[in-house]
């Protein structure tokens, strides 16, 4: 895929906050060589929830020690099972990391409100390389920024090339298609979706977030609820419940008893046809070696609708505002700016898309192919990412549950769509006086 695709495409999707941003390439920010007078080695430390990109971010680190050999990055991943709580209890202890990898909107934002993230308003780079709309979910309303853009991530259904082949079986282009797809796989003895309601967070983000778009109406649909022109218990919301309801019975037998990863091993050796999932887990397919080819399509809008996809601003990176050592951890954040960087990323971490405005090349097809899918579809952040997460009890939760309630038939998708209008009515306005 030639840059300038690659460059529209960021642009489109990021111009959903800011009408009218215009990116323009400019030159980037010089990055100087450490000489052997400077001070002796310094030590940052990076908490992640990416405990699956040690090999990788230690070749993006080795390239950085190229132009700062004094600066090591300690890379830690041991903020298990739950990233957020254990990061937050250092952070008010004073005993955090340097650098944090830092989840978009209102996450984020929480921390800098509380104080423990340096603002980034002076750092050379980023407004020379990031629109506003970029930078936008890594800062204040008012456009003050308090992280790096850091990855874009898309998603989609991975499907079992050859299967659809043996079974005479077209991509689904339409969300009646796709069931019907969904019921010839079936009758064939294929697990149809490989996604399981094990993960509680999977059936959030890999299924509820994929499918939503296109039921709400996309980004315009998604503002409605925020400026309280509909309500979160409206026929488009019942309706991106039913289709939960929908997929149901095409799920593995007993799908609340596996998790995420069970659910990657079914569409990895070919038991399952589909999966609905991330840009983020192409190598994790890869790493599984399946004997088959494989590949991905965008999940189907209702006949005769829009077409809309979820392309997510998902991580970005922060400085902590208690770190010892802000200059050497600001000459990371700068390096972090630059072309060379990117292309580190999107071809170190496939999946994983650089938001600079002189995005590179991708030497990975299935990058690539997920890419492609933003051609023609409106594009948009997950449905409840921005202001709907601020408070408690908060969207991602209600959202979550409803999930998995109406998967295991225990609750109606009106009933899942009620319960998430009446309980952000306790706190978020919008919802209070909706029409």
């Amino acid at each position: 895929m030639c840059k300038r695709f690659f460059f529209n495409l960021i642009v489109l999707l990021l111009g959903i906050w800011i009408a009218g941003c215009n990116s323009t390439s400019a030159p980037q920010p010089t990055v100087h060589l450490a000489s052997p007078t400077e001070d002796p080695t310094i030590t940052l430390t990076m908490a992640s929830w990416r405990s699956d990109d040690v090999e990788q971010m230690s070749r993006i680190f080795a390239k950085f020690n190229e132009h700062y050999p004094n600066i090591k990055i300690v890379y830690d991943t041991g903020y298990q099972p739950d990233y957020d709580t254990p990061l937050l209890a250092q952070l008010q202890s004073g005993t955090g990391p340097d650098l944090i990898y830092l989840r978009s909107f209102d996450d984020s934002r929480a921390l800098f409100e509380q104080g423990f993230l340096e603002t980034l308003s002076d750092l050379p780079g980023l407004s020379e390389n990031f629109t506003p709309a970029m930078q936008s979910a890594w800062a204040t309303d008012e456009g003050v920024p308090y992280g790096v853009p850091y990855i874009a991530t898309s998603h989609g259904v991975y499907y079992n090339v050859d299967l659809f082949n043996e079974l005479g079986l077209d991509v689904p282009t339409s969300w009646e298609s796709f069931l019907s797809t969904a019921q010839t796989i079936q009758e064939a003895g294929y697990i149809p979706i490989a996604n399981s309601s094990g993960s509680k967070w999977a059936m959030a983000e890999l299924v509820f977030m994929n499918l939503a778009p296109n039921f709400i109406g996309g980004r315009e649909g998604r503002l409605a609820y925020l400026s309280g022109e509909r309500c979160l218990n409206d026929d488009h919301v019942v309706a991106a419940f039913q289709a939960i309801k929908d997929i149901a019975p095409f799920l593995p037998p007993n799908h609340s008893g596996l998790k995420n990863l069970d659910s990657v091993q079914l569409f990895a050796q070919g038991k399952a046809a589909m999966m609905l999932d991330g840009s983020w887990d192409i190598h994790l397919i890869e790493a599984q070696s399946p004997t088959f080819a494989w590949g991905v399509f965008a999940p189907p809008p209702p006949h005769n609708q829009p077409a809309y996809l979820t392309f997510h601003q998902d991580v970005g990176m922060g400085l902590n505002a208690a770190s010892p050592h802000k200059a050497e951890a600001r000459k990371f954040l700068e390096w972090m700016t630059t072309a060379e960087f990117a292309e580190l990323l999107g071809n170190e971490l496939p999946g994983f898309y650089p938001m600079h405005t002189n995005p590179p090349t991708l030497s990975n097809d299935h990058a690539n192919s997920f890419l492609a899918l933003n051609q023609g579809r409106g594009l948009d952040v997950r449905f409840v990412w921005d202001k709907l997460m601020a408070n408690s009890p908060n969207a991602y939760i209600l959202v979550m549950d409803g999930t998995i309630a109406v998967a295991n038939g225990e609750q109606s998708p009106q009933e899942a769509a009620d319960a998430l209008q009446s309980n952000l009515e306790q706190w978020f306005e919008p919802a209070q006086n909706c029409k």
